[in-house]
């Protein structure tokens, strides 16, 4: 796998929260097989390889790879507005992040007793995604930068539906962290968004 495609991976994870965010915002729910694969990529600590961090494959990042797919492509016909501006707003968010080492030591320090949770409920446990949208809630969302979800109040008023979106963004700045580590940056989805492209196309079909 080339340097590219590993970021790719990383990207399609950003983009996969930021679908997940809009699809539980809208409808009130999202396949929890997806769900799963998000809040399981927190936990991995040191991963082999990037698709380790998503369960060892990209099955579960396809829709990601779409939203990614038509932001670069910017067909107005296909560009999935909401998750594009959510996927951009993590980016930001993990800048801010990335300065604020208390806060990352925190994060740090609330994820293995996530890991024990996880251990005894299962990863899509509710009393998990209550612990991890907790963790955003204590830490990223009291950043200067909000991210605003927009979607039908019935659903974003129901406390699972709210800590589950919390817990997709938390993943979402995971990756997006993972992302940077791997040599990504934002000028790329500009400059290089043609060779980005013509990689991401056939990780699309599998």
């Amino acid at each position: 796998m080339n340097p590219i495609q590993e970021q790719l991976i990383a990207l399609g994870g950003v983009f996969q929260a930021a679908v997940l965010v809009d699809r539980i915002a809208k409808t009130g729910t999202a396949a929890e097989a997806d769900v799963g694969c998000m809040l399981g990529s927190l936990l991995i600590v040191d991963p082999q390889d990037t698709l380790q961090v998503f369960g060892g494959n990209d099955l579960f990042l396809r829709d990601g790879y779409g939203a990614l797919a038509s932001a670069l492509e910017r067909d107005p016909g296909s560009l999935q507005r909401e998750p594009l501006r959510y996927a951009l707003s993590m980016l930001g968010l993990e800048r801010q992040l990335a300065k604020r080492g208390e806060m990352l030591e925190l994060i740090g320090k609330r994820l293995p007793q996530i890991q024990n949770q996880v251990e005894h409920f299962g990863l899509t446990h509710e009393n998990v995604i209550a612990a991890s949208g907790a963790l955003y809630q204590d830490t990223l969302s009291t950043l200067r930068q909000r991210i605003q979800v927009h979607g039908d109040t019935r659903h974003l008023q129901q406390p699972n539906n709210a800590s589950k979106i919390r817990a997709l963004l938390l993943a979402g700045i995971r990756s997006a962290r993972l992302w940077r580590q791997l040599g990504g940056h934002r000028w790329q989805l500009v400059i290089s968004r043609r060779k980005l492209l013509r990689e991401l196309y056939p990780m699309m079909r599998g």
